[in-house]
């Protein structure tokens, strides 16, 4: 088979390196454009030691790209930015032929007033967000294999819908008082210097950040309402804890009348059976038993209180929650088996 021929935008980036290192493992694709307009001209190498060994092209200005030759373009981009680009690359007619992967919120939201509501910004490609598919590889594969823009999920949201959404699709749970508290490394800032992720700031600490208020808890409503088929609210909190990566998500909800314990793991079990990278478990579950990987582990507890489920759901945030999960897409685009440069165990210790 032609091997696919991709673009990274923002490679210079935590999400655009890791793409990098899982595309390095994909036997059927080429590293063919690194776009990174802050750090043009460099080997991506003089960035990242760590890509010495790899012959891989210099980084580039977008306005010096030629994606006529291009399958597939992968957006590392901040929000609010890959909108304008994407609407731009298209609106070439040499460009028609192009499978856009996103991995920024840009895309995410059906609606563009919710996206400026909890973004604080117009959205600039209103015409192309008809044509996007939320990018839950899991939930939304048959919708991913015919898209041209795939709206890659947070990596918050990745965490909280895969247990949630067989769930309340097959009403076992209650829509109220769904609480969501997730824990988040620090990679998942970005690689931008900001004071709050120096060392002296984060080291032997945790700290909540955007109470009530993260752009994310939109974005897990958008999702869950469409499961329900009614409107969903939830809380959500984020922390974030002294580690490079990984995320560990605690969902508290309430059954409904007459669902036991049991019928919530049924559920789980018979949804993620038969895939590879999501597994319901028995034993409690740590960040590393996913660090560096593109799997999902999900365990289910009875809670204290009546009628009480605490779930538990881990996830690299650069892979599973990002990087992994856009490759993922790909692979599901090009009818490939989606495990092709994701067969990758966890790093442990």
């Amino acid at each position: 088979m032609k091997k696919i021929r991709v673009a990274i935008l923002g490679a210079s980036g935590y999400t655009g390196i890791e793409l990098i290192r899982l595309l390095l493992n994909h036997p059927l694709v080429e590293i063919c454009e690194l776009i990174a307009n802050s750090n043009a001209d460099q080997e991506i190498h003089e960035l990242y030691d760590h890509l010495t060994n790899f012959n891989l092209p210099k980084l580039k200005k977008i306005d010096n790209s030629d994606f006529s030759k291009i399958d597939v373009v992968f957006g590392c981009l901040p929000h609010s930015t890959s909108q304008q680009i994407f609407k731009n690359i298209l609106s070439d007619k040499n460009n028609s032929h192009l499978t856009i992967i996103d991995l920024s919120a840009d895309f995410r939201y059906d609606n563009p007033a919710n996206y400026q509501k909890w973004y604080d910004h117009p959205h600039l490609a209103t015409e192309l967000q008809k044509q996007a598919v939320y990018g839950l590889s899991e939930i939304n594969r048959s919708k991913i294999k015919k898209a041209r823009i795939v709206a890659c999920p947070g990596c918050y949201p990745t965490s909280a819908l895969l247990p949630l959404i067989p769930l309340l699709k097959n009403n076992l749970i209650s829509a109220n008082d769904i609480i969501i508290d997730s824990k988040s490394g620090v990679s998942g800032a970005g690689r931008n210097l900001k004071t709050s992720n120096l060392f002296c700031e984060i080291n032997n600490s945790i700290k909540a950040y955007s109470i009530g208020k993260h752009r994310h808890i939109g974005e897990i409503e958008q999702e869950l309402t469409k499961a329900k088929n009614h409107t969903v609210n939830i809380e959500f909190t984020p922390h974030l804890l002294p580690v490079n990566r990984g995320i560990i998500s605690t969902i508290y909800c309430k059954t409904n009348d007459n669902i036991t314990i049991n019928d919530i793991k049924n559920c789980l079990s018979t949804t993620y059976d038969d895939e590879y990278f999501v597994k319901l478990v028995e034993h409690e579950i740590a960040l590393h038993n996913v660090v560096g990987s593109n799997f999902s582990l999900i365990a289910v507890n009875q809670g204290n209180c009546s009628k009480s489920i605490i779930i538990t759901c881990v996830i690299d945030n650069l892979c599973k929650g990002a990087s992994g999960q856009a490759i993922q897409n790909m692979n599901i685009i090009f009818d490939l088996d989606e495990k092709l440069g994701l067969e990758i165990n966890p790093l442990f210790p």
